[in-house]
């Protein structure tokens, strides 16, 4: 198996995680690296960072020191389809997929498909009173749509807080990327309601969406909907 990593020319934890986990699975022979150009852009201040910060990681260039690892810079647009058998994207905007071909290019969005779509997810789920999750899917030409491989709904606890949830729903995220290759074959279906895709949340939101978390909370757990995450034996 030949895996084509989609991700930025820059340091990305994300990137650095999924290296790391493919480079120790023997199904997976190759690793090809494609960084795209990376514009750093000024930090923005969130009430709540709901993820990790991403740049406390090496460059992603220096992971081809792994033994099945190569790197190569990438524009965005060149052909990559005869490199590799299944492309997964580590860090990238929104994407022309004509450079795969025929090849699958799988992506874990960190919300229920094609409820929460776009930026934050994480905090425009829990604002809007719906559950959180990550969704596995084909990337097409749409924002956070294409078919479903996987939906795994995110644990919620009486004692969480928004730093420690959110730290399960990353670790959640990681752990589908992970094990990618697991879920290829899957389809699945989503009768999540469909809902255009979301920009980021502006701080006022963000407020707000702080404030109504215990609530959300409450009805979450009230309503089981992680129970039925689908897990991988």
């Amino acid at each position: 198996m030949k895996l084509g990593v989609i991700t930025y020319d820059y340091a990305h934890l994300k990137t650095e995680q999924m290296v790391m986990a493919y480079n120790m699975d023997v199904r997976i022979d190759d690793i090809k690296i494609f960084a795209l150009p990376y514009k750093i852009r000024p930090k923005r201040a969130a009430i709540i960072p709901h993820r990790p910060d991403q740049t406390r990681a090496i460059p992603t260039e220096n992971l081809q020191a792994l033994n099945k690892v190569s790197f190569q810079k990438w524009g965005g647009k060149e052909s990559l389809q005869h490199l590799v058998d299944v492309f997964v994207i580590a860090g990238a905007g929104i994407l022309d997929v004509g450079f795969a071909g025929d090849k699958p290019i799988v992506n874990a969005h960190p919300g229920i498909i094609p409820t929460t779509r776009g930026l934050d997810s994480f905090k425009w789920a829990i604002y809007e009173g719906y559950p959180i999750g990550v969704t596995m899917h084909l990337i097409d030409n749409e924002v956070d749509k294409g078919e479903i491989l996987a939906i795994e709904y995110t644990p919620v606890f009486s004692s969480d807080s928004l730093e420690t949830l959110s730290r399960r729903h990353y670790e959640l995220e990681m752990y589908l990327m992970r094990n990618v290759l697991d879920f290829l074959d899957k389809r699945v279906s989503s009768f999540a309601p469909e809902k255009p895709a979301k920009m980021r949340m502006p701080a006022d939101i963000e407020a707000k969406m702080c404030l109504m978390f215990d609530a959300w909370k409450d009805r979450i757990i009230n309503q089981k909907h992680w129970l039925h995450c689908t897990g991988i034996q």
